[in-house]
């Protein structure tokens, strides 16, 4: 019986210094499930069920319970019963996380669209797809690349899109999703942000040596020195830890803050500019912050993108989701199809110009892919980079739009190639350049 108790006893205190030291993590569990499964339905109208077997099938977020209540456009989850966080869908904006400040805020500002309908093909409309043959493809190689590339049930790629001079030449889906899906871009989104400014340079309103903590030299603050370009290129040296396997500065702003700007903002300089490269969301949404600060009103900041870049260029299923206080979360929270993830891209590939209409200056994309020191030549200005030949068979003037669990935008120049690829898995460089490799081999 003695044992009996002293075992007892024991697995007592395991259990209580276990949830002692893991309750903190539940917030963000159930923040993240719930979270994303709003966003997974009332934007890219997904199936709850698939959501939560899929999408929200990580180690620990799994451990949630989530319900959806399609009357309120929310989603709720708990972990064991314990930590209840909610999500609320709000047209034109996205998904939001409820807290005790919620009722404070208010949602009646959205962004207006500049939708235009027309009867142009893709890239420059969205009245289907030429479907022009090209002599120079091989298209039998093409079609071993796609098979590769989905043969592997645990790779858990769910599209794959690819352009050459302009056109769609092979584009693949997954059972339940098509052309139409919008798929969550996570990281890319920040490539989006590095845009808008380029769209503010070449509008003549921004310079990337501008000091946006200019004023705080009076309060002998190092912040003073660093300059857009240092928060591009995640070189500011503002401390910052991204880890999104326990509790971070990035968990943290992506699931308990009201105002995701001031997460990075708040913290301490560790290195003066361009002593060390650090990435960072924080830095995104921070930029995202001193982006809203350069117009006189809430809803010239929301339309900003929209009216400038994301509908200009037709990517009109593209939303972009805000923060509780209406900044947008430039660092993760970008949706769009597969096709329009690709004009972005090819956008890049066409160095700004997008039909005879220019969108950035030509050399912005130099500028972007610029190698940025400590990177080790893989990181430009919210780029990455294959400047040092990450992937060893690929041109080193690949530039690409990374995101969690392996979305990418592959930009290959020297080939006039696009690659689209999304899924739930991180690929290795290793797999992407046999991608990549495959692709470029069925072109002569």
């Amino acid at each position: 019986m003695r044992k009996i108790k002293l075992f007892l006893g024991i697995a007592l205190v395991g259990i209580i210094t276990a949830a002692y030291f893991n309750y903190p993590k539940l917030n963000l569990m159930s923040g993240f499930a719930s979270k994303n499964m709003a966003s997974s339905v009332f934007i890219a109208d997904r199936e709850p069920v698939d959501v939560s077997l899929y999408d929200n099938d990580i180690p620990l977020v799994n451990l949630s319970d989530c319900a959806v209540s399609e009357a309120d456009e929310s989603a709720t989850a708990t972990v064991y019963g314990l930590m209840p966080r909610t999500a609320v869908y709000k047209e034109g904006i996205g998904a939001v996380l409820t807290n005790k400040e919620f009722s404070k805020h208010n949602f009646e500002l959205i962004p207006n669209r500049f939708v235009t309908m027309d009867s142009l093909p893709f890239p420059y409309g969205n009245n289907g797809v030429m479907d022009t043959v090209l002599e120079n493809v091989d298209y039998d190689k093409l079609e071993v690349a796609f098979s590769n590339a989905f043969k592997d049930p645990e790779q858990k790629t769910r599209t794959l899109l690819v352009v050459y001079k302009n056109q769609i030449i092979g584009e693949r889906y997954i059972r339940g999703f098509s052309e139409d899906t919008k798929i969550l871009g996570w990281s890319m989104t920040k490539s989006v942000l590095s845009t808008l400014y380029g769209i503010l340079e070449y509008q003549g309103k921004m310079k990337m040596d501008f000091k946006p903590f200019s004023d705080e030299i009076r309060m002998k603050s190092p912040k003073h020195n660093i300059t857009i370009d240092h928060l591009l290129r995640m070189q500011s040296g503002l401390a910052w830890d991204e880890n999104y396997f326990k509790i971070s500065d990035a968990t943290r702003m992506l699931f308990l803050d009201s105002d995701m700007t001031l997460a990075q903002r708040n913290k301490d300089v560790i290195a003066a500019p361009t002593e060390v490269w650090n990435y960072s969301s924080g830095t995104t949404n921070l930029l995202s912050g001193i982006l809203r600060e350069q117009f006189n009103t809430h809803q010239e900041y929301l339309d900003f993108p929209y009216k400038t870049l994301i509908d200009k260029i037709g990517m009109h299923s593209m939303l972009l989701e805000t923060d509780l206080t209406g900044n947008y979360v430039l660092s993760s929270y970008g949706w769009a199809t597969t096709r329009d993830w690709a004009k972005f891209g090819i956008l890049y590939l066409n160095n700004g110009d997008w039909n005879g209409e220019r969108i950035f200056s030509e050399t912005w994309v130099d500028y972007v892919a610029e190698p940025t020191e400590h990177s080790n030549g893989t990181y430009g200005a919210h780029f990455w980079l294959n400047a040092e030949g990450k992937y060893v068979d690929i041109p080193t003037d690949l530039y690409s739009v990374n995101g969690f669990q392996g979305q990418r935008i592959f930009i290959i120049p020297s080939k006039d190639l696009v690659v689209v690829r999304t899924g739930l898995e991180e690929q290795t460089d290793e797999q992407f350049n046999t991608l990549l490799k495959e692709i470029i081999q069925s072109i002569r």
